[in-house]
């Protein structure tokens, strides 16, 4: 894979992923860069649907982007149900605090 291929898997999945996240409802305590890699392989994932099924996968295919965005949506619940609240962010979550 080329250079340009990695940045364009990452600006593409960076995009799946927020709007993954656009659709899921509430407030998910992932961070950006776990948006990202989940954005990439639900576009993997998407994409490989749409070819099991037989839809046809090159240039722009409305059933292939909605599958990805779909499954970025399912994943983004899961894995947001799953990541621990409050990991890393806001104040006292660093080393050497103390909860009294």
């Amino acid at each position: 894979m080329t250079v340009t291929g990695i940045i364009s898997a990452i600006v593409f999945g960076a995009i799946i992923g927020a709007l993954g996240r656009l659709i899921v409802p509430g407030k998910q305590n992932m961070p950006i860069w776990l948006t990202v890699i989940v954005g990439i392989v639900a576009a993997f994932l998407g994409t490989g649907l749409a070819r099991l099924l037989n839809l046809s996968t090159r240039g722009f295919n409305f059933w292939e982007l909605i599958f990805q965005i779909g499954i970025a949506a399912l994943a983004v619940f899961i894995v947001a149900a799953l990541w621990p609240k409050g990991h890393g962010h806001g104040p006292g979550t660093g080393a050497g605090t103390t909860t009294r």
